[in-house]
């Protein structure tokens, strides 16, 4: 197309209204694409237009030469910034050179995995020496590239998705070791005072954090207390933990909690001591223990008081029953 004779922008501004229904289809290069966007530019004198004016050269451009609009104005500051000069625009990318060449194959990642099993996931460098000693002891010509290895490109290895496809370990949750309650289920044999104790966030409202909910119900009779409390660190729960055994119509001779830092904890475990009663707590992998305070949770709090957010409570105020 010869456009040399648009030489206004009134002229550009008919151009582009006479062909919106037109689509362009460069033929060329992107060389030849280059030269029209730099002749545009040139011969309208671009960097002295206005605003407006450059906006409709920057349509122009997309229009006529099918490139989108972060191309043109990549391309519009690449011919600025070299104007003064005899550079041309040209293409800054290059053909990307071939990949480096994989020095550990395939083969390797499963001598490695077998490795690894036999010798139960020892450490890095251990099983580096045991690599080289397969190798230079033992004379295993599989392992003459793995014999070389150094410890952190093994650890690299054991992090690729063709090992971890190969060797897929599970490990189970460890016991937390806490010395303050018995880890175990009570027991009440048919006696009151045996009670489950469990906590349930309300929710947050505006990014302000919600109340929490304090659920404790004996295991036998059922008696049920509700509390509230705007934390669950030792200056609420405290005073309102005290309240709650107070409520209770009879002696209350075990207190059982999961392991949550809010009950298992120094401050808690001598005003249970006090009373002399035995605290308890879940043990790992066993969601029976506290299913009872688990399932009023949802019974009692969130069917009868919701889910929805409640306002914190008044600046100075602890808690209340």
């Amino acid at each position: 197309m010869n456009e040399t004779r648009l030489c206004t922008i009134e002229q550009i501004e008919q151009f582009l209204s006479a062909s919106a229904q037109i689509e362009f289809t460069a033929h060329g290069n992107d060389t030849q694409r280059y030269e029209h966007i730099s002749r545009v530019l040139r011969r309208f004198d671009y960097p002295r237009r206005n605003k407006r004016e450059r906006g409709i050269l920057l349509r122009y451009l997309r229009h006529t030469s099918g490139y989108s609009r972060a191309q043109v104005t990549r391309l519009i500051t690449q011919w600025h910034g070299n104007r003064l000069a005899t550079t041309p625009l040209a293409k800054r990318y290059r053909v990307p050179k071939a990949p480096f060449a994989r020095k550990y194959t395939p083969i390797d990642i499963e001598l490695l995995v077998e490795m690894d099993k036999a010798n139960e996931d020892v450490c890095g460098p251990a099983i580096a020496h045991l690599l080289l000693r397969a190798y230079s002891v033992y004379g295993d010509a599989r392992y003459e590239r793995l014999a070389g290895i150094s410890v952190s490109h093994l650890y690299n290895l054991r992090k690729s998705m063709g090992y971890r496809a190969l060797r897929v370990v599970f490990t189970k949750t460890h016991p937390v070791c806490n010395s303050i309650g018995v880890r175990k289920a009570p027991r009440p044999n048919g006696r009151v005072g045996f009670v489950r104790v469990d906590t349930v966030h309300q929710g947050d409202l505006d990014g302000i954090k919600g109340v929490y909910h304090i659920t404790c119900v004996d295991e036998v009779s059922q008696w049920q207390i509700e509390a509230c409390v705007q934390g669950i660190s030792e200056v609420f729960l405290l005073p309102v933990l005290e309240l709650i055994i107070e409520q209770f119509p009879f002696v209350i001779l075990g207190f059982h909690s999961d392991n949550g830092s809010e009950f298992i904890n120094g401050p808690v475990a001598r005003i249970l001591e006090k009373l002399r009663i035995e605290q308890t707590k879940s043990r790992s992998r066993q969601s029976n223990d506290n299913a009872l305070a688990e399932s009023k949770n949802a019974s009692v709090v969130r069917k009868h008081m919701g889910i929805t957010e409640h306002p914190p409570f008044e600046k100075g105020g602890k808690g209340g029953i």
